[in-house]
């Protein structure tokens, strides 16, 4: 492939994310759309959540089996390198609104927060989970992370290198500041229905599931992280003994965790 269509390709793969992720905001938290997660339901109970498991698999077997290290090496052998991180993003982001499109509200209220300071405290968690998302990804390289660095690299004729593991502000803290970014959007909502619910327990045990394959490829590829797993906690803070470590040590990059 020639230089100018990689980079615009990695462009295009790059808008849609974004597109998606301002739609996901709107989605999870009600604002906005017609047919945001707690929507009026249009099937009954049982279809709704039959439905909405499919789409939820969908979303969890793209992102997990792309994100492994043994189908990249196939994949690679089929798109070119510069192009195969852009490429996860946009097929996420395809699962993504798959899922926005066909959601089925199911309707049954779990919790209904009435009082200001609480619906203020849990849409300020809310607020929180994606500020922490966006901080979390250009503390390790956000550009690398959705596939602009590397559509960029080949694009001014450069190799590509790896980002260095590196612990950077929130990864001195826990080890997967992403997720605890995506378990405050499932979380935090002063409206639980029947379907935010489903979405928020699915989507919790996915990240459960993930943190150990994506963990599992990282001591692979990073012999040192084994002993910064030992020391920092996966997703609740302070809940292990902290232990100073080299100032060298250094953080992966979590490209596993966008999206999830």
């Amino acid at each position: 492939m020639k230089r100018t269509p990689v980079l615009l390709y990695g462009v295009a793969c790059y808008a849609v994310f974004f597109a998606t992720f301002l739609y996901a905001i709107a989605f999870l938290g009600n604002f906005l759309i017609g047919n945001p997660i707690d929507a009026v339901p249009t099937h009954g109970a049982g279809r709704a959540v039959a439905i909405n498991i499919g789409l939820l698999a969908i979303f969890a077997l793209q992102h997990s089996i792309m994100a492994r290290p043994a189908f990249k090496r196939w994949w690679t052998q089929l798109v070119p390198a510069a192009g195969e991180r852009s490429t996860y993003v946009l097929f996420s982001s395809l699962a993504l609104i798959l899922l926005f499109w066909q959601w089925q509200p199911i309707g049954a209220v779990i919790w209904q927060v009435d009082s200001p300071l609480g619906q203020g405290v849990l849409y300020a968690g809310y607020a929180a989970g994606w500020i922490l998302l966006l901080v979390a990804t250009f503390l390790i390289n956000h550009f690398d992370l959705f596939g602009l660095r590397q559509s960029w690299l080949f694009f001014r004729g450069r190799p590509y290198t790896d980002i260095a593991f590196r612990t950077p502000g929130l990864y001195k803290v826990v080890r997967h500041p992403l997720y605890v970014g995506w378990l405050l959007t499932f979380w935090c909502t002063p409206t639980m229905t029947a379907a935010h619910l489903l979405f928020a327990l699915m989507t919790t045990a996915y990240i459960l599931i993930a943190i150990q394959l994506e963990e599992r490829d990282l001591t692979r590829a990073f012999p040192e992280y084994e002993s910064y797993r030992r020391k920092v906690p996966a997703l609740i803070p302070f809940t292990k003994r902290r232990r100073t470590f080299d100032s060298s040590f250094h953080h992966p990059n979590h490209r596993a965790e966008i999206n999830r």
